[in-house]
């Protein structure tokens, strides 16, 4: 089994899981990329699988379907070119690995996260839910929502693998420095991520819950930056949370 990101547009990564000749394509934005990876390995594409409905994650699916006419799409209800329709508990084999269907919402509301299970560990291939040291904007999905995906996220096995779809690592890891300036795991991880060279994807649980504030709120340090940051006093992790969010939306830099 092999897992590669392919670069899309500005920063995206369309993620292509390899078994033998075959492939699963996870939101495919752009085809062509995904095309020429597949011809260049001499690859058939067997599934291709969306986490939510985006143009940058689902914008490719057409073009690659009237490729491999046979390949089914996986989606939610809202993703109008899934040819089938998944839930939270779908099963999806592939190769030696079988993949479990999330509901993950909060950036949108309908988004899902593919958990791949193979004999080599867990993949979570999470869209726009998990980023690196960060969490994506919500759009339709609720702050609530999004909140509870994390929670769920951060019960998995502390090696499991996540594959984000965006390349956010640096900014992501420069606003958790500004949240935790004592963070030394913080500080490695940037210096890491500005000098890389090749993705800084995908990272382990364990790694997340070093750096990944959004992860980190229950702990002294980032609740009470929080409520410096945002001038107010909070009753629970869940707003430490959301105020969180929106101090990333919202940078105040006028607070050392």
């Amino acid at each position: 089994m092999k897992i590669t990101p392919i670069k899309a547009f500005n920063d995206n990564y369309i993620w292509m899981i390899q078994e033998g000749n075959l492939a699963v394509c996870v939101d495919p934005g752009d085809a062509t990329p995904v095309l020429k990876f597949l011809v260049s390995n001499r690859l058939m594409l067997a599934q291709t699988w969306i986490t939510h409905h985006h143009d940058d994650h689902c914008g490719g699916v057409n073009a690659l379907w009237r490729t491999f006419l046979e390949s089914p799409v996986y989606g939610n209800s809202d993703i109008a070119e899934a040819t089938h329709r998944t839930k939270a508990g779908l099963q999806i084999p592939f190769g030696d690995g079988l993949a479990t269907v999330w509901a993950t919402p909060g950036h949108t509301s309908h988004h899902l996260s593919y958990l791949f299970e193979t004999s080599d560990g867990l993949h979570v291939f999470c869209g726009d839910t998990l980023f690196s040291a960060g969490c994506g904007r919500v759009f339709t999905g609720t702050i609530g929502e999004l909140f509870d995906s994390f929670l769920r996220f951060n019960q998995l096995p502390e090696n499991t693998l996540f594959y984000p779809a965006h390349e956010y690592t640096v900014s992501n890891l420069r606003f958790a420095a500004h949240i935790e300036p004592d963070n030394a795991d913080i500080h490695t991880a940037l210096q890491t991520a500005e000098s890389a060279t090749a993705p800084t994807l995908p990272v382990t649980l364990l790694h997340e819950r070093k750096v990944n504030p959004f992860l980190r709120v229950g702990l002294p340090q980032v609740w009470e930056r929080v409520e410096k940051l945002s001038g107010k006093k909070f009753a629970g992790e869940f707003e430490v949370f959301a105020a969180l969010r929106e101090l990333k939306n919202n940078p105040r830099t006028d607070v050392n």
